[in-house]
């Protein structure tokens, strides 16, 4: 009894607050029922007691064995726990690095310890033990997350614990080479076009037809032969090829040079064959894949053609070649189906808008003028949207001139009066752009984007209006104004022709983007011109428009006089940080350049009015300032290009294009990302 009361048996007692808590309550209720017995029947009360008593005695020795059990079971247990993470350190695929406060290593465990031969590299710095690997440590040692790194030729995931100052490295070789091969095996599927083909076979002989088309289809069936690909021909100038992902990092690694070589060994027969190719890769969906492949080749086809375009879906664009100036095309049929749909648009439609780029040009608001006379003779109303603010003075002195035909005057509106006029049934023509980023009016744009025509000879680039009704894109033309003087042969004859102001204004867009016909002017640039003469264009008013006055005539040349030679053969402007030109200047300036001699390509780089510094771009075609150009965010042709760049100083734009200019020539062709 002695024992029972001991403060050893009691100890779990006073330990164990729950313990105690519950056998208080337990007492508790065995007094209450022990008052309540002796209270009916002291003999009743007098056996309950005694049984009370045993069962109490009884339990809480239980109750100690069941503590003194779960208290050896823990015991038990935190050392497995202990001995288990002493043994992962010791066995686990991890490496364990710990480091002390000077850097030192502490401690590895010895699966960290095979990287090293073995070698006794506790106590010594880290920097001394492996170089690589305390690089590795620094420039990851802010990360929270585990990265992939590349340490002795083999690929870990990376983790410093930084408050710790432990090092984790799991050796993922395995995975990686796995992952990579599943990459490597991914399909691509491409659509590779002769431009010019039916051009070039048109008056061929059937021998000399059939000898070029042998030529072109065993070039590019050895090609594919040779780089792993299947290549399988889907009619005369269309073929089609797959491969592997790893074959196409080979074809962009080599750029693709089957373009040079069809070209040039064509150009020797006369005949000079160019090739367009559009690439889609990273889907599993065969018919997506084909979807975008088709994609990419109408983006390459938008740009003038002889170029590879390489993408993904919702990714952007990789562009190969590009060398050559588009072709001219010798067939009007283009033109004629272009103006027969316009025209039932035209029809379907309850009014017209038609807008031009941001600091609108000659070719701009000759083309506006264009269309509006085109929706005159066929019923309908067009309005003419402009912003008045930024206006070059060719710009204003023609809004002058247009006091005089009131008729065209009030059809002029600006961005705001033309989204109060739009209506769910009103077309939108964009003329010589074919980007909101540089449209007059982007607001109208986002409201009708879906009821829009697009009108340009520029180069079709990435940001392009995803679901146009009806797009001409003719790289090859001189000019907007010229596809749209083709325009009118195919308009009905009972309405009103062009007048003197629409048809001047029209040729005068033609002779500034030429540049007096001296660039980029073909046969059917002529034929326009002289369609424009005939309609009453008047040389004496162009003149007018052209003149200059005094002080940008002086600001220009003030900007030439700024000019150095890079590399003897490009001439590089830059202008004053602070001092604004108009970009009209900037460009006349960079045409002025490339009349000396010597000079292929030349770079005017100065601060615009909108804060941004801009670059205008022009060559004589030996050098590609389209790639150039896009390289920095911007666009146009290889001879004639232009950016806009934001939060950048002048000197800064300056040496990213010296950067991009000096690359090695093996780099100049490289993608534009």
């Amino acid at each position: 009894m002695q024992k029972f009361f001991s403060r050893e048996n009691w100890e779990f007692f006073f330990e164990h607050p729950a313990v105690r808590w519950n056998v208080c309550y337990i007492i508790l209720l065995t007094i209450i029922g022990l008052i309540f017995a002796f209270m009916a029947n002291w003999i009743v009360g007098t056996i309950i007691l005694v049984v009370a008593i045993f069962g109490g005695i009884i339990s809480i020795q239980r109750l100690r064995k069941i503590v003194i059990d779960a208290h050896e079971y823990l015991n038990e247990l935190t050392y497995q726990v202990q001995r288990g993470q002493q043994e992962a350190l010791l066995e686990m695929p991890v490496g364990m690095i710990m480091l002390d406060r000077r850097h030192e290593v502490e401690w590895i465990n010895p699966y960290m310890a095979r990287y090293f031969n073995l070698e006794i590299v506790v106590g010594k710095p880290i920097n001394d033990v492996d170089s690589d690997l305390a690089t590795l440590i620094e420039d990851h040692a802010d990360n929270r997350k585990t990265q992939v790194v590349t340490w002795r030729n083999r690929r870990f995931e990376f983790l410093v614990q930084h408050q710790g100052r432990v090092i984790y490295l799991m050796d993922i070789t395995k995975y990686e080479l796995i992952s990579a091969q599943y990459q490597d095996e991914q399909i691509f599927l491409g659509n590779v076009y002769l431009d010019n083909y039916d051009e070039l076979i048109q008056g061929m002989s059937d021998s000399d037809v059939s000898n070029l088309h042998n030529y072109v289809t065993s070039e590019i069936s050895a090609w594919a032969n040779a780089n792993h690909l299947l290549m399988k021909i889907i009619d005369d100038d269309n073929y089609l090829i797959i491969g592997h992902q790893a074959s196409l990092r080979e074809l962009e690694k080599q750029k693709f040079k089957i373009l040079d070589t069809i070209r040039e060994n064509t150009s020797k027969q006369n005949s000079p064959v160019t090739l367009s190719v559009g690439i889609a890769y990273g889907e599993n969906d065969l018919v997506k894949l084909a979807d975008t492949a088709q994609n990419n080749l109408d983006l390459a086809l938008g740009r003038g053609g002889d170029q590879v375009v390489v993408r993904a879906q919702d990714q952007e664009a990789r562009f190969y070649g590009g060398k050559t100036n588009p072709m001219e095309k010798r067939t009007r049929v283009r033109a004629r189906m272009i103006s027969q749909a316009l025209q039932e648009l035209m029809a379907q439609s309850d009014q017209l808008f038609v807008m031009g780029h941001t600091n609108p040009d000659m070719d701009s608001i000759g083309a506006c003028l264009g269309i509006r006379r085109i929706a005159e003779m066929n019923g309908r109303e067009c309005w003419i949207v402009v912003n008045d603010e930024h206006l070059h003075s060719d710009i204003q002195r023609l809004m002058a001139e247009m006091d005089n035909y009131q008729n065209i005057k009030d059809h002029i509106i600006s961005p705001a009066t033309a989204l109060e006029k739009v209506t769910n049934n009103s077309l939108l023509v964009m003329v010589d752009h074919a980007k909101r980023a540089i449209t007059i009016a982007p607001d109208l744009y986002d409201k009708m984007q879906n009821r829009l025509v697009i009108i340009d000879h520029h180069r079709r680039g990435e940001d392009f209006p995803e679901n146009p009704l009806l797009v001409y894109i003719e790289p090859y033309a001189s000019s907007t104004c010229e596809l749209i003087t083709e325009m009118f042969e195919y308009q009905p004859r009972e309405g009103k022709g062009l007048n003197k102001l629409e048809a001047t204004t029209m040729l005068t867009g033609i002779q500034v983007d030429t540049k007096s016909f001296t660039k980029s002017a073909g046969t059917r640039t002529f034929d326009a011109a002289s369609y424009l003469r005939s309609a009453g264009a008047d040389g004496l008013m162009i003149q007018s428009f052209m003149k200059e006055n005094p002080q940008t005539f002086m600001k220009r040349n003030h900007l030439i006089s700024r000019a150095e030679i890079i590399n003897a053969k490009i001439a590089l402007c830059a202008g004053e940080e602070g001092q604004v030109y108009d970009p009209v200047t900037a460009a006349q300036s960079a045409d002025m350049l490339l009349q000396m001699s010597g000079i292929e390509a030349s770079f005017v780089i100065y601060a615009r009015a909108d804060g941004k510094v801009g670059i205008s771009a022009r060559s004589m075609g030996n050098v590609n300032v389209q790639v150039i150009m896009e390289e920095m965010g911007g666009g146009g042709h290889l001879a004639n290009a232009a950016t806009q760049i934001s939060d950048k100083t002048i000197d800064q734009v300056k040496q990213e294009l010296l950067t991009i200019i000096n690359k090695p020539d093996e780099d100049q062709d490289e993608p534009e990302e």
